[in-house]
């Protein structure tokens, strides 16, 4: 998928919105767990309350992960489930070196078919570059999270004077290009994004920490926006967990379409 598709399907959706796919099994509904496969179930009913608001899902990797096989199989049956027009990012913050590497591009790419992978880049170029070799895939890589604990190191300055999360940028965009590389930016660092602009003017930027975490939705869309919008904002628990009740799907769709309808006045 390339920008000019993730582009049009804003417009067309007229929303900017990524629906993080993070499903707890402690938190989903209780009549679910009924099903055979409780998590897909859960995830295919959230996809048919969203899929027209959203154009990325994106799985949180250790939710399945944790469930051993039959975790797997649920995401597997989930990505079968989305519509193919729709972007989707394996949230699984993996960075190696060497064949690892190369393995968990194979996976997710090859054997999961994801379009994305969000990638750590502490090891340097040798451990981002294997994702990138794959035609017309995105590596979303790590800048400036969301967490608290993004104050630890994240802004840490260099001997240039730069914070550690700029020059991991600056530097990353010698080994990708606006056409497969992205980057996390959090949305409760709103006051950075004029200053990521300048950085990374072309470049998507995936953006958590709307919804659950607090993150102004206004504010980063007015200072984080490009030419082709350039934002895939991501909200999770306040979507997915809208009501925990049997309701779960209609509350869902409800929440993503307030977000829609406010994306669409920013857009």
């Amino acid at each position: 998928m390339t920008r000019q598709d993730l582009f049009e399907q804003i417009i067309s959706k007229q929303s900017y919105l990524c629906v993080g796919l993070d499903a707890d099994i402690n938190r989903i509904p209780k009549h679910l767990l009924k099903y055979d496969d409780p998590i897909f179930e859960f995830n295919k009913q959230i996809i048919d309350a969203t899929k027209d608001l959203c154009i990325a899902y994106k799985p949180n990797l250790a939710f399945y992960e944790a469930l051993g096989p039959k975790g797997w199989l649920s995401l597997q049956k989930t990505l079968d489930y989305i519509p193919e027009e729709i972007f989707t990012i394996a949230d699984a913050k993996r960075g190696d070196i060497g064949n690892t590497s190369r393995l968990y591009a194979k996976a997710f790419f090859e054997t999961l078919n994801f379009d994305s992978v969000t990638v750590a880049p502490y090891m340097g170029e040798d451990s981002v570059m294997p994702f990138l070799e794959f035609e017309n895939k995105w590596v979303i890589l790590l800048a400036l999270t969301s967490n608290k604990g993004s104050n630890d190191f994240q802004f840490t300055k260099q001997e240039d004077g730069q914070p550690l999360y700029e020059k991991v940028m600056r530097k990353a965009m010698t080994w990708g290009t606006s056409e497969n590389l992205m980057f996390v930016v959090g949305a409760t660092h709103p006051e950075k994004f004029t200053e990521i602009r300048s950085i990374a003017p072309e470049h998507f930027l995936l953006v958590p920490g709307v919804g659950a975490q607090g993150g102004d939705l206004a504010g980063l869309s007015k200072y984080g926006k490009n030419d082709l919008l350039g934002l895939l904002v991501n909200s999770s628990r306040g979507i997915i967990f809208a009501s925990e009740g049997e309701d779960f799907a209609e509350a869902a769709g409800n929440a993503a379409k307030k977000l829609q309808i406010e994306m669409s006045g920013l857009i």
